[in-house]
């Protein structure tokens, strides 16, 4: 499964505006639920904030992944969102991050919802892909430009 596969474009923040955490996590919930059908804010932020107690999801070099598990879902939901000025995100290096996909699936789900994280971080973990994403100017050019990089996988 391809991320633009999963990602909705209108599910993209290009510019967060939070600067901490759980705003982050707040930002990235609101844009998830634009287009997942049936989805309630407040079970999807309880549910990534239980997910980061466990360990954080910032994977360093500017990059998390939150994600959890929900049991009223029944596909993969995912957003996006980049943050210019950055984000502490408790990152395994320490510093913040600015790149986010958001990963929701279902409950019961294990292969799918693994590969797919282990898709995003495939695609992130190039510095050139990072530096691209850093530097466009709209969520169209966020979307093209994962789309043009996960072609290269």
């Amino acid at each position: 499964m391809k991320i633009v596969d999963l990602l909705n474009p209108s599910a993209i923040v290009a510019n967060l505006q939070a600067v901490e955490k759980d705003a982050v996590l707040e930002e990235l919930a609101g844009a998830a639920i634009k287009v997942g059908k049936g989805l309630d804010r407040a079970e999807v932020v309880h549910v990534l904030q239980e997910r980061e107690r466990l360990g954080s999801t910032g994977i360093g070099e500017g990059v998390a992944i939150p994600h959890g598990k929900l049991r009223n879902i029944d596909q993969l939901v995912l957003s996006f969102g980049r943050s210019k000025r950055g984000v502490g995100f408790d990152s395994l290096d320490g510093k913040p991050a600015h790149l986010f996909f958001l990963l929701l699936a279902p409950e019961e789900s294990v292969g799918v919802h693994l590969k797919t994280l282990a898709r995003i971080s495939k695609l992130l973990k190039s510095p050139a892909v990072r530096q691209r994403l850093l530097g466009a100017d709209s969520g169209d050019d966020l979307y093209r430009i994962i789309g043009e990089e996960e072609e290269r996988l």
